[in-house]
């Protein structure tokens, strides 16, 4: 396997992680909409994430961003010790332990930043994901049962969480 390394998001990434984000959402199993949004939202979720110190992680293998996972911290006062998870791998690079690698980075930024919780969903037919989720310690809160439908298909999603020491 090639060198990859994780890495916090820079502007420089915007165009590869919205690229990868797109190739992702267009698999439409994983993510919670089926394509990326215009290059120009991307770039603002960006920024903003850099300006406002959520953390963003991007793999890169030569030169692409082949995967990411980023924290979206709560605004609301009575919730800002919580955040939520998103990540993704484009195909090619799963199952070599790079969803591992990029869900610590962001786990031990999220415990510096002082949060106390990670939400996240996973569709309940994505059993690698939920499994990587498991072994670093997240544990199912929920379901929402036909949380997403995708071409017809109903789908229940699994609400999952991390308290953090």
């Amino acid at each position: 396997m090639k060198e990859i390394r994780i890495e916090p998001i820079r502007e420089a990434h915007v165009e590869g992680f919205h690229k990868a984000l797109d190739i992702v959402a267009r698999e439409r199993r994983y993510l919670s909409f089926l394509e990326a949004p215009p290059l120009d939202g991307t770039r603002d979720f960006v920024l903003d994430n850099i300006r406002n110190g959520h953390p963003q992680f991007v793999a890169i293998a030569e030169g692409q961003v082949i995967g990411w996972c980023d924290l979206r911290r709560h605004q609301r006062e009575v919730h800002a010790h919580r955040c939520t998870l998103g990540m993704g791998i484009v195909p090619g690079y799963r199952d070599c332990g790079l969803g591992r690698r990029l869900i610590t980075t962001t786990i031990e930024a999220a415990r510096a930043l002082k949060l106390h919780r990670i939400d996240l969903d996973v569709y309940a037919d994505n059993l690698r994901a939920k499994a990587l989720y498991e072994k670093v310690g997240f544990v199912t809160e929920g379901v929402a049962r036909d949380g997403v439908r995708i071409d017809g298909r109903f789908i229940d999603v699994i609400q999952m969480a991390l308290l953090l020491d």
